[in-house]
């Protein structure tokens, strides 16, 4: 590993590090496993950093390595003998009342559900998007074009929408 290599591993640790453990853990709600994958992402852009030429912003790469990372172990764990749902996401702890607080828990949980239901694309479209990144961004990462990665997040949207505003119905499209 080059010490430019190692600089930007740091600068991607720095940067990315938050991003790369939510990531793993709305892709994985075994703890222990989200853990686990946390850190296959971290040896992922770690090794894969010795090819960054710089073609492409850091953010860029990282989420790109991180987010096959995370198809892969979708794929994976598609592949498998049972899916088994996200029972929850971990919420930061406030200061409000606890029945507020528990129906938002049970919400997150629901969303982070309909999520790991969605094919993997589109889980990583609507990941990204809810981590606040941009449609240019996304397509970027994804190798997608922006047109159909701004499709994707809507109908992701309207498919969430739907299934708050009428919770018998609850599939996600194919």
């Amino acid at each position: 590993m080059t010490k430019q290599a190692e600089a930007l591993y740091q600068q991607a640790g720095e940067q990315f590090a938050p991003a790369i453990a939510r990531l793993a853990r709305a892709v994985e709600r075994d703890a222990e496993k989200a853990r686990d994958l946390e850190q296959d992402m971290h040896c992922a852009i770690w090794t894969s950093l010795s090819r960054f030429n710089g073609d492409s912003a850091l953010k860029t790469w990282v989420y790109r390595v991180a987010h096959n990372v995370a198809a892969d172990h979708m794929s994976k764990a598609a592949r498998g003998p049972k899916k088994v749902p996200l029972e929850e996401i971990e919420a930061l702890p406030s200061n409000g009342n606890p029945e507020s607080q528990a129906a938002e828990r049970h919400a997150l949980g629901q969303v982070a559900e309909l999520i790991r239901t969605l094919p993997p694309l589109d889980a990583q479209v609507i990941v990204l998007w809810l981590e606040g990144e941009s449609g240019a961004d996304i397509a970027e990462i994804t190798g997608m074009s922006s047109s159909a990665v701004n499709v994707r997040i809507h109908r992701i949207k309207a498919l969430m929408a739907n299934h708050f505003s009428n919770p018998q119905s609850k599939g996600a499209p194919q």
